[in-house]
């Protein structure tokens, strides 16, 4: 008897996929996977046993039409038990969730976890596996993790989501190579990193010999020198302290290729905070390798299946292979935010896992490292641990606020600074002078603004950004936040820089998503009252090019509702201690002791979710709760919706498109800049009020009369009662 894996409506079922040929096939691709982080053998062994099940009668009824819903999964994670004992539970948990994706132990009772389902008292019998399937022996196995840097169920746990990756992706890739050769096709052809870092020096050599020759370029080619020199050194975790200014970007990613090219590292992972940063960096280095050899890989570039084009609709173009790169991150050089890389090293689901295996032996550039959410750094620095540690991975922590990470890193692990002096250089490139305030009201705030031609002020809430707006409102006055749909922010943006290049009057009042990388440079900058790190970023907003001596950053303590209680409340207390103890409070001393003072005062809310502890609690007998992690472990609170302003003629074409279009997951990119996150409370009184249109049961758009009454072109979209104008203090 012939056994299939898949079926084929459009073919005779004598061209169906043979399992036989499927498990093999998938084993050797889940253990070339898995050969990055010595688990080969088990990857092997994983794929040839993720899909035993298929070989029952049952399962073979349901491939030639039978309505019958059979488990296929659980009889190879039953049989990884029987054979391998000491292995078999690691494989248990892979192969169980191959597809609905890794399961908490659990308990009997609970059929969906895997303790339930091995514990099944019948499965469709599929011992005709054995008559096809060879199984390399128990002894041939062993655990290739010799070290836990923090904690042996940690290790454990974090090996077998990386096996889970492996099978995974080994599994898809080998049913779309059987069912769409097309598909499978266009993912070939990845672009060497050899030939990258030769494009990326030539391109490095013309823009240093073209700089002006001034302080600052000076310094920033010292920097390049030493991030090509150090990029010799061994794999291992490096610190890279450049002030703001300082060319990091283009510094890391020069570190990072050549470290990768000499030590046979296959790619690049540029993890970034901001998704307004990312769009930044990889349209810079789209511009220098060109749009088919940098994936950037964030919520606004993710491709759920549901949302997927045709398969009719798939052609050899760029934007298509960066489709199918977005799922397993098998690309040269990914760009991506800290949510989409943190939180699949704490994922479950096989979509989000499937990408885990091209991690391990990459070079890993985590910028603006301050910026790793305090809530979850424990867990989150563990696994920079664990991928240097384990999985042949280089990490570069990358920002000019460097924090105190070393108290929380095993002793086996101590950074190294690519830079040989970073006080000398942030003494060499310190282009402001900080001055702090004390206590301004609002008025005598707007007064100062008033006073300067070119000025930017940076406040902690949208709240407090709009009633500042209002007090100093008028020609060269502007405003940015959240509440503007991005398309909205770069017009005004651009505008803004047109008129500092002109000498023109410009004064911005901002929430602190200015911060966020925005190349802007004014003479003078007011900053509320914040932590240290958001007052250096602030600073790194003026006086950016060096054009005066010393630039002026004024901190000062807002009014009560312009700094709002929790985190932010927090941090500026803890600033506002650095700024009186320090004459230069953005010093490398003064950044150390801000963020070890921070972190003591966190203590156990730097896993508030208690991560470790669940991974801990039943670690010597390898009872993981992946479901329960991946649930607790979210950087950002999921609790916001999109809705789309009509801002411009663009918008509301695609708009229009999208009503009239069957399958309108082609416009969520498209329309991206065109959205407005709302928390639930504000979501469900404007579909009160009537003033959303929800479009194909995929978008929410603002109405025409919505737009009309509820968006201004100077702030945003406005709070719709007096419920949420008072409600509204949340940053950004």
């Amino acid at each position: 008897m012939e056994y299939y894996a898949h079926s084929d409506s459009e073919k005779d079922k004598s061209q169906w996929h043979l399992l036989k040929k499927h498990l093999e096939d998938t084993a050797k691709l889940a253990a070339m996977f898995a050969k990055s982080f010595g688990a080969e053998k088990l990857g092997y062994i994983a794929g040839l046993l993720h899909d035993i099940g298929k070989y029952s009668y049952e399962f073979q009824q349901r491939l030639q039409g039978a309505n019958n819903k059979v488990d296929h999964s659980t009889a190879g994670a039953v049989e990884a038990e029987i054979q391998y004992k000491i292995f078999g539970r690691i494989l248990a948990y892979v192969i169980a969730g191959h597809h609905a994706g890794l399961p908490d132990w659990g308990s009997k009772v609970d059929e969906s976890s895997l303790e339930g389902r091995l514990a099944k008292e019948s499965l469709p019998d599929y011992s005709a596996f054995k008559n096809e399937i060879d199984l390399p022996k128990p002894e041939e196995l062993f655990f290739p993790i010799t070290k836990a840097p923090v904690g042996y169920g940690f290790s454990v746990q974090f090996f077998i989501r990386f096996l889970y990756s492996a099978l995974v992706d080994a599994d898809f890739l080998d049913t779309e190579k059987e069912l769409n050769v097309d598909k499978s096709f266009l993912r070939s052809n990845r672009a060497s990193l050899a030939d990258m870092l030769q494009v990326l020096e030539a391109f490095l050599d013309r823009k240093c010999h073209d700089a002006p020759d001034t302080l600052i370029n000076r310094h920033r080619a010292q920097v390049l020198a030493k991030c090509r020199e150090k990029a010799r050194l061994g794999p291992g975790l490096f610190t890279l302290t450049v002030p703001t200014g300082g060319g990091k970007t283009l510094s890391s990613i020069a570190f990072a290729l050549k470290h990768a090219v000499m030590h046979g590292i296959e790619r690049v992972i540029y993890v970034i905070p901001y998704t307004s940063i990312i769009e930044q960096n990889a349209a810079v280095f789209r511009d220098i390798f060109g749009d088919d050899k940098i994936l950037e890989h964030h919520s606004n570039f993710a491709y759920p299946e549901s949302l997927r084009q045709t398969e009719a609709e798939y052609n050899s173009t760029a934007s298509e292979k960066l489709k199918l790169a977005s799922e397993n991150w098998d690309m040269p050089v990914v760009v991506t935010t800290n949510v989409q890389f943190f939180e699949s090293l704490f994922a479950s689901r096989s979509s989000r896992c499937r990408k885990l295996h091209n991690i391990a032996k990459s070079v890993v550039i985590i910028d603006e490292a301050q910026m790793i959410p305090t809530g979850f750094l424990r867990p989150c620095i563990n696994a920079l641990a664990e991928l240097v540690v384990n999985y042949n991975t280089t990490v570069v922590l990358c920002t000019a606020t460097q924090p105190a990470f070393s108290k929380f890193l095993p002793p086996e692990i101590r950074p190294l600074e690519i830079i040989d002096d970073p006080e000398g250089l942030y003494t060499a490139l310190q282009r402001v002078r900080i001055r702090h305030l004390g206590e301004l009201s609002d008025d005598s705030l707007a007064n100062k603004l008033l006073s300067h031609k070119q000025v930017l002020c940076i406040v902690n809430s949208k709240k407090h950004a709009r009633i500042i707006f209002e007090k100093v409102r008028n020609e060269g006055v502007f405003h940015l936040s959240t509440r503007m749909c991005p398309a909205h922010r770069s017009k005004v943006l651009q505008t803004i820089k047109e008129r500092l290049k002109k000498a023109q009057i410009c004064r911005v009042i901002s929430t602190q998503l200015i911060e966020a990388g925005v190349d802007v440079d004014f003479p003078v900058v007011y900053r509320s009252l914040a932590g240290v790190d958001s007052i250096a970023q602030s600073a790194g907003r003026c006086n950016r090019e060096g054009f005066t001596e010393k630039g002026e950053v004024y901190v000062f303590t807002p009014e009560k509702h312009g700094l709002p209680a929790g985190w932010l409340s927090r941090t500026a207390a803890v600033g506002e201690d650095v700024l009186r103890q320090y004459e230069d409070p953005l010093s490398l001393d003064a950044v150390k002791d801000y963020f070890t003072i921070l972190y003591n005062i966190e203590g156990e809310k730097l896993d508030k979710e208690g991560i470790m502890a669940e991974i801990k609690e039943q670690e010597k007998l390898l009872k993981f709760p992946f479901r329960c992690i991946a649930e607790k472990f979210k950087l950002i609170e999921d609790n916001t919706t999109a809705v789309v302003i009509p801002w411009d003629d663009e918008c509301k074409r695609l708009l229009e498109e999208a009503r009239w279009n069957d399958f309108s997951g082609q416009y969520i990119r498209k329309l991206q800049c065109y959205t407005v996150q709302v928390y639930e409370d504000e979501f469900k009184e404007m579909l009160r009020l009537g003033i959303l249109e929800a479009i194909v049961g995929k978008f929410f758009v603002l109405s025409e009369e919505g737009y009309k009454a509820n968006y201004s072109m100077e702030t945003g979209l406005l709070p719709c009662t007096e419920s949420m104008l008072l409600k509204e203090t949340l940053i950004i």
